[in-house]
This record gives structure tokens, sequence and C-alpha cells, in this order.
């Protein structure tokens, strides 16, 4: 309980300079090394994204539920073949970015800091001369011998939405209700620890307009398997293949490492299949098979997390979902179980938002498996407890999809896998689990 009160403290009370002033807190001048960069959890102190303005406990807790439902309810959109376009992951996506890593563009190199993200097949950045971007982050293809704007008649053309060639570069717009993004696609050198890529496609954004959110001011890196995503493009140096370990909030410096390419990834690692859905292929499915909770395999309907291609139902894994919801069905049996083996048994069950399994003062909880073919993914109580830095409540970090979004997919978040290595073998159409600390 000390330890997860610590982390609290880390999160939500530390002052942004003391983060700051941490001798592994200056991300621009991060030496990533090899194909292998650093990752950093966006409320980092290290982070220059953090919120000036820190929330409480309580009020965090709600703001990032309320960010997950938005990105599941992208998800699930997508799964139901109501989007199909990869760029148009980019805006709505970074509303609940995560993790961060060190990028650098064009000749001479600009760094940039860029939202990791698994489940979108884009890169984007803010660029210079941006309305309504936050510009002191920007990128300025102008200072870049290097930069180009991809022509109308180009491939990449053709997978973005809504593309316009008024001045003869490939323009595309993208619309979010009373929110729009417009943007030029482009291409430059693009560095990743030490890999140089030529020619690197990625959507520049010139203008967002409307009443909506203004985007955060980092770009985006897309790790999925569209055509434009980075595992894509860089497929003869990364051979599809890549691994995270994201790094446990308890770390003052919030570190954890992306190694791209099969090189020197980890050799004792267990897998299980990775799946493809043919209305969406970029997202990384697999076959959950079972639901242990101590040693008891909880008593679920097969079809509640069976895989089908048809409707895209399933299981995937999810660097942007902060924590792992799960179908109606399947998370009630989880829950249910759950409940009867905390101790000590007279614990009071509260709610919190979405949380609907909170208790007061210290208690003992079980650990929870998830189970696929060849794999199993234990998570101890660092991966599925909530503390609270003022009293002594603590929460479940699992809940139930929205009841307004399709819910047939469970999504394994990054609280849940916080502390694994999670290797993505797409050649040999694997997915690799190693328990590892991260930070």
């Amino acid at each position: 309980m000390t330890t997860l009160l610590v982390f609290l403290q880390l999160l939500f009370i530390i002052p942004l300079a003391l983060g700051l002033n941490h001798p592994n807190c200056d991300l621009t001048n991060t030496q990533d090394q090899g194909s292998t960069l650093r990752i950093f959890h966006i409320d980092s102190p290290c982070s220059p994204f953090k919120s000036s303005s820190p929330l409480s406990w309580e009020a965090r807790v709600l703001k990032t539920l309320a960010q997950d439902q938005a990105r599941l309810q992208y998800l699930t959109s997508l799964v139901a073949g109501r989007s199909v376009v990869p760029v148009a992951s980019g805006r709505q996506m970074l509303q609940s970015t995560t993790y961060i890593v060190k990028a650098k563009i064009g000749t001479p190199a600009q760094t940039l800091l860029l939202a990791m993200d698994t489940s979108s097949d884009v890169a984007w950045l803010p660029c210079s001369g941006c309305v309504g971007c936050p510009s002191n982050t920007a990128f300025s293809p102008a200072k870049s011998t290097t930069f180009k704007n991809v022509s109308c008649g180009a491939p990449q053309c053709k997978q973005v939405p809504n593309p316009t060639c008024g001045s003869r570069a490939c323009a595309f717009n993208l619309t979010y209700g009373s929110s729009s993004i417009a943007a030029n696609l482009s291409q430059d050198t693009i560095r990743l620890a030490a890999d140089p890529i030529n020619a690197f496609t990625f959507g520049c954004v010139n203008k967002v307009a409307g009443g909506g959110t203004i985007p955060p001011p980092q770009g985006l890196l897309g790790l999925g398997r569209g055509p434009l995503s980075l595992m894509s493009q860089a497929q003869s140096l990364y051979k599809s293949t890549f691994s995270y370990c994201l790094p446990s909030f308890r770390s003052l410096a919030f570190s954890g490492s992306l190694r791209l390419g099969p090189t020197a990834q980890p050799v004792r690692v267990k897998y299980t299949q990775l799946l493809r859905n043919p209305r969406r292929s970029s997202l990384y499915y697999v076959n959950l098979v079972a639901i242990r909770v101590a040693k008891k395999v909880v008593d679920i309907p097969p079809a509640a997390i069976a895989f089908n291609p048809t409707t895209g139902a399933g299981t995937i894994f999810d660097s942007g979902t902060v924590y792992t919801r799960l179908s109606k069905p399947v998370y009630e049996a989880v829950r249910n179980e759950f409940r009867k083996r905390v101790k000590p048994r007279t614990a009071v069950v509260t709610s919190l938002g979405g949380f609907d399994t909170c208790y007061s003062g210290k208690i003992t909880v079980p650990t929870i498996t998830f189970m696929f073919k060849g794999v199993n993914m234990t998570m101890p109580a660092d991966n599925l407890m909530l503390h609270s830095s003022a009293g002594s409540l603590s929460c479940l970090a699992i809940a139930s999809s929205p009841e307004n979004v399709d819910s047939v997919v469970n999504v394994i978040a990054s609280m849940q896998q916080q502390n694994h290595r999670v290797l993505i073998d797409v050649p040999n159409g694997r997915l690799g689990l190693a328990r590892e600390r991260c930070s």
C-alpha cells in the first residue's frame, strides 16, 4: 500500500519543477541507442505536456475514464466498418494519448516528441504557421532541405480522407463534430534512435478550426499495420516487428522502451497467435480463451470472448487506452469473482465514475490472469488497483465497456500492460509476452 501511495503522490502531487530537474528528464536531449527509444508517460514530471494545473485524484480518474470512452467509441467504430480511413485516427486518438517517444525530423534535424500509438496507422505533426495549433512545438518545413510535399498523383494520396489538389500538392481535411483539421501530405527524413528513414510520409497539419478541443502539441507515431504506419513504411528496416515495455507510474522518470526491428528482441518470451480482422486489419487482435481470478477460471460465455472476423468482435492490445475495458458479460463475471476474493470479506464495495469496485481501507486483492493460447498474462495488484493519494480509496482499474458504444471489442489497456514486454511479430503472426521491469 505504501508503494502505491507513493505512486499517486508522484503522479498528482510532486511539482513539475521537481521532475524537470531530475537528471533523466531532459527528453529532447535523451540519447536513444540503436533501434531502441525511451518511452515516457505523458503525465510524467519529465513531460512538457504535463498539465500546469494538477487535478485532484478523483477528477483525474474521471477525466481519464471519459478520454478512454471517446477512444473506445473510435476503436469500435473502426471494427464496425464505419470508418476505414487511416489518417482519420490522428485528432480523436490523441485525446487519450498516454505515452511519448522522441523523434528527429528533417535536415538538419528538429526534435519532436510523438505519441506512440499501436492502434493508429499514421504519423502526423503540427507544422509551423498552423492556425489553431500550439506553435511552440511545431515542425518547420522551411528549415529542412529534405522536406517535400506529396504530389496528387502519388499512391499515398489515395490513402488519406477527402484529398484535394488545389496547389498540386496532396492536401486533406478531417472533420470531428464541430472541429476540423486541414493538412498536407508530406515527406521528410525521420530519425528514430540511430535509424534514419528517408522520404517518410506524414501529415503536416496547418489548420485546426471549430469549437472542439485543440489537439495536444505533440504529433503522432502510428505503429499499426496500415500502409502509412511506421511498420509499413520502414518494413525493409524493421521487418514489421517491434516490442515495447510501458513504465510504471511509480518511476520518477517514467521511462520504458520501444525496440524496433527483430534485432535485440528478448528471447525468453511466450507467444500467442496474432489475428487479423479484415474490417480493420491495423488492430492487433489476439485469441483470449479464458480469464482466471486467483486460481479460479471464471465462467464466461464462449461467444463473449470469441474472435469473429465478420463482426470484428474479439480482444485487442492497445497502448492508448488507459484502463482495460471488457464487454459487459465478461466484465461482470470477472468483477463478481474478484469481489468474492478480496480480503477482508467484510470490505464494503463503493463506486467512482465508471469503476464500480472500489474499497475504503486496507485490502488484499487476488491476481487476474488473461489466458491466451500459448501464454498467460498475470497481473498483480500494481496492474489492477488505483489508489487515492488522499484518503484510503482504491478501485479495480478494469471496467465494463460503455453502453453507448458497440461493445464487441475487449481492450487490454496500458495500465494492465505496464511492466510487461509486449512483442509484435507480424511476419510470424504472433504476439509475445514476458514480465519485465520496464522502469
